[in-house]
C-alpha cells in the first residue's frame, strides 16, 4: 500500500503537470465577460456583473470576409481576441484573418500562449515551423485551398505566398483569448531600447555595421 507522503507527491506532480500543459485557465462558470474598466488586476480580466451582460459582448461586426491592405512584408493579420470581443474572456480561443499579397509573407514569429490551426481559404501558402534547440528541425508544407496546418504553441513559424500574381487568404484559430505574438526580426532588431550591437554581432557572427544597418530599418507590425 502506498504511503501517504507518496500519494501526496503523486497528486502534486499531477497538478504541476496539468498546469504545465494547460493553455488559458478553464472557466468556472458559463462565461466571464471581460470588465475592462475594473481596477482588479487578474490573469486576464475580471468578470463583468452578469446582469449587465448582453449579446453584444459576444459579437463583433468584424467583416472578416473583406480583403485587407497588406504592408511592406506583404501581409495583414486581423486578430479578433478578447480586446475586440469581451465575451472571449476565460474561453481560451481567438481567431484571425490573414491576407497575403503576391509573394507576401507572415514573417517568422511565435505565439507565446497559443497553438494555432490555420486553414487556407484562397491561394497557396508555403508554411512551416521550427522545433526548439538543439535540433531546430524545420517542418514545412505547401498548402492549397482547403488545407489545414497546425503550429504548436511557442514555436517559431511562418507563412509565405509563393504565387507572384495572386493573393492568398487564410483563417487561423488560436488556443488563447490573448495569444500574443513575437515577430522575430522586429523583436531582435527593433527593440526599444535597442539590444547592444556588440551582443547581436557576436550572436549572428556578423560585423557591427550589419547590425547597425538592420537596427536602422523600420520594422513594421503586420498585426492590426
Amino acid at each position: 500500500m502506498a504511503s501517504p507522503s507518496f500519494c501526496l507527491f503523486a497528486a502534486l506532480l499531477a497538478l504541476v503537470s496539468w498546469q504545465a500543459i494547460a493553455s488559458d485557465p478553464s472557466p468556472l462558470q458559463d462565461f466571464c465577460v471581460a470588465d475592462k474598466h475594473s481596477p482588479v488586476l487578474v490573469n486576464g480580466f475580471a468578470c463583468l456583473d452578469p446582469k449587465y451582460v448582453t449579446a453584444d459582448h459576444f459579437f463583433k461586426a468584424a467583416m472578416l470576409d473583406t480583403p485587407r491592405k497588406t504592408n511592406k512584408v506583404g501581409s495583414n493579420v486581423t486578430l479578433i481576441n478578447v480586446m475586440q470581443i469581451p465575451g472571449l474572456n476565460t474561453l481560451g480561443i481567438s481567431i484571425a484573418r490573414i491576407d497575403y499579397a503576391p509573394l507576401g509573407q507572415n514573417p517568422p514569429h511565435t505565439h507565446p500562449r497559443a497553438t494555432e490551426i490555420l486553414t487556407v481559404l484562397e491561394g497557396t501558402l508555403h508554411v512551416g515551423f521550427v522545433t526548439s534547440n538543439p535540433n531546430n528541425t524545420l517542418f514545412s508544407k505547401v498548402l492549397n485551398k482547403g488545407d489545414v496546418f497546425v503550429f504548436p504553441v511557442g514555436l517559431i513559424h511562418f507563412q509565405f505566398n509563393p504565387n507572384p500574381h495572386q493573393p492568398a487568404v487564410a483563417i487561423a484559430a488560436l488556443s488563447s483569448q490573448n495569444p500574443g505574438v513575437i515577430t522575430i526580426a522586429n523583436a531582435v532588431f527593433g527593440s526599444k531600447p535597442p539590444i547592444s550591437d556588440e551582443v547581436l554581432a557576436k550572436a549572428f557572427q556578423v560585423g557591427k555595421g550589419t547590425i547597425d544597418w538592420l537596427q536602422a530599418q523600420f520594422w513594421e507590425n503586420n498585426h492590426y
